[in-house]
């Protein structure tokens, strides 16, 4: 290992990802391995996770080619010194901010997404002009097999370098001295990822998860009921099961609208997935044994059990569990607590909607928060009174692929964003750059202090000319 990360830092410390053409050959080679290897990439997932193809393409295949492809075509403008106002005091002067790389980067990947949360922040990783080490996740191992055989074939291998293993190459890799470290994973996993970062002083990026949850105003939104119910269901069961990080975590929903709002889920569960959704290729597995016995255990527990009003089944063997919603846990279960990850939906109501920001605030800051509302009021108090990662109203998970805008958590969710320009910038340190000339250099004409002295001074601060006060009275030796 010491061997490989002395060569990509070497690679690094002679130019060799710095300039333009580097980088965006490393681009055009990694949507060349995308395309040449989707069939291989849908097997992959099929073996991991039992994605559908759509779903593959949708949220990995898709997601990596939208952003390389942007990436192309945006980052002789990314990297491009931007010039910056210079205060009359520095007369004459120019200043300029200089985006440059920090050097060998970290990224570490989660397996719910195992091709997009490794590819995405390699992106901005190659962009900025990074050298990097890429470690899949161990817990999906054909597509952590197929990134490490593959894609040294196709980026530069002096440059870029997969590493594959379990949880002790993870503290290995982790020991090393690095010049950034993007992780994407659980809180817990995070808290020893900065534990080691903090030994080296190294600057992180954490994308976590947490309870997001979902508000449904139905007084201002029943006449959309349908088209509501149906982005719910696609936003906790279509990515991944409910393996998803920025999946809906519950909902909550006034007490007396609770019923009709479960049967309209129903429905849209029926017409996704069929009178029995074991059968149905159109949603995915969960990810092993460990998460399946994991989410079993919640929906076993006593106080959990009875509140199931719909699905419940389990199949262990096939790693399959059936879309589950539950209607008022003890809100101190472990479902109510821990970030579920996995198809089960808990509702929860109250006897107003507007009690739902006090009941958000009561927990941790989650990753995302989605409100189902045409009431401005309550969007307006929603974002003025509470935190989170991204609030997005009248729908689920397309914050996710809009590249314009931030990704990224806050508190317990995590910290840094990307996507977009964000993961240029989430991997480069912006360089202030100051120029100053020789010329317009006063000699002092009166004695260094006096109270008349200081007036000028006060006065300058307010109205920018300091410097040549400053020269003017003699202060600047």
């Amino acid at each position: 290992m010491d061997t490989h990360l002395e060569e990509l830092r070497q690679s690094f410390r002679n130019g060799r990802t710095r300039s333009l053409e580097w980088r965006k050959k490393q681009l055009i080679s990694l949507i060349q391995f995308i395309q040449d290897k989707e069939n291989a990439i849908f097997e992959a997932l099929f073996q991991d996770l039992g994605k559908h193809p759509v779903e593959i393409y949708r949220d990995e295949v898709g997601i990596v080619l939208k952003s390389a492809n942007n990436a192309l075509s945006c980052l002789h403008k990314w990297i491009a010194p931007k010039k910056k106002y210079v205060p009359l005091l520095f007369f004459p002067a120019k200043g300029e901010v200089l985006p440059e790389p920090y050097g060998l980067v970290l990224i570490i990947s989660s397996w719910n997404f195992p091709l997009s949360l490794a590819l995405d922040p390699l992106i901005g990783a190659i962009s900025a002009g990074n050298t990097a080490v890429l470690k899949p996740s161990e817990y999906a191992p054909a597509c952590s097999s197929l990134l490490a055989a593959t894609l040294p074939l196709y980026l530069d291998d002096k440059a870029i370098k997969v590493v594959e293993g379990g949880a002790d190459i993870s503290e290995q890799l982790l020991q090393q001295k690095w010049d950034k470290i993007f992780f994407t994973g659980s809180p817990s996993v995070a808290k020893i990822v900065m534990s080691e970062a903090a030994k080296h002083l190294t600057p992180v990026t954490l994308e976590l998860g947490g309870k997001c949850p979902a508000i449904f105003d139905y007084s201002s939104v029943h006449s959309n009921m349908k088209v509501a119910a149906k982005r719910i269901v696609g936003g906790k069961w279509g990515p991944c099961s409910g393996q998803a990080c920025i999946g809906i975590d519950y909902l909550l929903v006034e007490d007396k609208f609770a019923s009709e709002l479960i049967e309209s889920l129903k429905r849209v569960l029926k017409k996704f997935y069929g009178e029995n959704s074991r059968n149905s290729t159109s949603i995915a597995r969960i990810v092993n044994e460990k998460h399946v016995e994991r989410i079993s255990n919640m929906l076993n527990d006593p106080k959990v059990a009875g509140c199931i009003v719909h699905g419940g089944l389990i199949d262990k063997q096939k790693r399959f569990i059936e879309p589950t919603i539950l209607l008022n846990p003890p809100i101190d279960a472990n479902i109510m607590t821990e970030e579920i990850f996995g198809p089960v939906l808990p509702i929860i109501t109250l006897d107003k909607i507007e009690e739902s920001i006090e009941f958000i605030n009561a927990r941790p800051k989650p990753l995302a928060i989605y409100a189902f509302t045409e009431d401005e009021t309550l969007k307006k108090r929603i974002i003025s009174e509470t935190s989170s990662g991204s609030v997005t109203f009248n729908d689920t998970m397309v914050q996710f692929v809009c590249d314009s805008l931030p990704f990224g958590g806050v508190g317990q969710s995590g910290f840094g964003s990307y996507h977009g320009k964000y993961s240029f910038d989430a991997f480069s340190h912006d360089k202030a750059v100051l120029q100053r000339s020789f010329f317009i250099e006063l000699e002092p004409r009166y004695p260094p202090w006096n109270d008349f002295k200081l007036k000028f001074i006060r006065l300058a601060y307010r109205f920018d000319y300091f410097r040549l006060v400053l020269l003017l009275l003699g202060l600047k030796k």
